[in-house]
């Protein structure tokens, strides 16, 4: 059976992922920083909690240790805890805010990559899902009339989108894609109305999830296809 990890696992696009790969026959551990929320989630869906918060390296230490013990190996992580952070725009963002979006966003699912190597490295087909979005890519946010005009959470999916490319470099074995879910209208961003829906969205994280030894790596994509760096 394969044993997939998903953090940030207890609301939207993490917990339908969870859902999703549980149907799919997989062995599911939750992520929560928040064990209770954690546990009562996992209950409803059939998952397996597991106390973790990407900010804390010891809560990531131990997370590991005990995933390992209980499963042997980690064949599927899908990197998904995240924040938006202030959403200000440019002229009025903080550098606190970009650092608090960056902790979680990018050092936090650094954290996590670096101290579940080992338990990826156990699986004979490691496969590593980076949730990143639209707004990360240097070229749309370099092309006249581009949306975004803020800085934290770009930024951060800008610099995870560099994480996997590294990753991938890194280890040929393993399978390391960005995966951006599009706009979609979750806890997360509340006003993503005309986005689409938890489902849709966490469709192609599914798919990336579900990939093999021979499927793609260190590729950037959303449901239609490629997206650009």
């Amino acid at each position: 059976m394969t044993t997939t990890l998903v953090t940030g696992g207890t609301r939207g696009l993490g917990l339908e992922t969870a859902r999703r790969l549980v149907l799919a026959g997989h062995r599911v551990y939750l992520g929560a920083r928040d064990l209770a929320c954690g546990l009562e989630v996992a209950s409803a869906i059939g998952v397996h909690a597991l106390e973790l918060d990407v900010t804390d390296e010891v809560s990531v230490a131990t997370a590991a240790r005990r995933l390992s013990d209980d499963a042997g190996g980690l064949d599927v992580l899908v990197n998904n805890a995240g924040v938006s952070g202030e959403q200000r725009p440019v002229a009025d963002a903080s550098v606190a805010d970009l650092r608090r979006v960056l902790e979680t966003n990018v050092i936090g699912a650094a954290t996590v990559l670096a101290t579940f190597t080992p338990v990826l490295d156990a699986s004979a087909a490691p496969v590593v899902v980076n949730v990143s979005s639209a707004v990360g890519s240097l070229t749309l946010n370099a092309r006249p009339g581009a949306p975004w005009s803020t800085v934290a959470y770009p930024v951060s999916k800008a610099a995870l989108n560099m994480l996997t490319i590294q990753y991938a470099r890194a280890f040929p074995r393993w399978r390391v894609n960005s995966a951006t879910p599009g706009l979609t209208a979750t806890d997360f961003a509340p006003s993503a109305a005309r986005g689409h829906s938890v489902a849709e969205g966490a469709e192609i994280l599914v798919q990336m999830a579900s990939i093999g030894p021979d499927g793609p790596t260190g590729t950037f994509v959303d449901i239609n296809g490629t997206v650009p760096w």
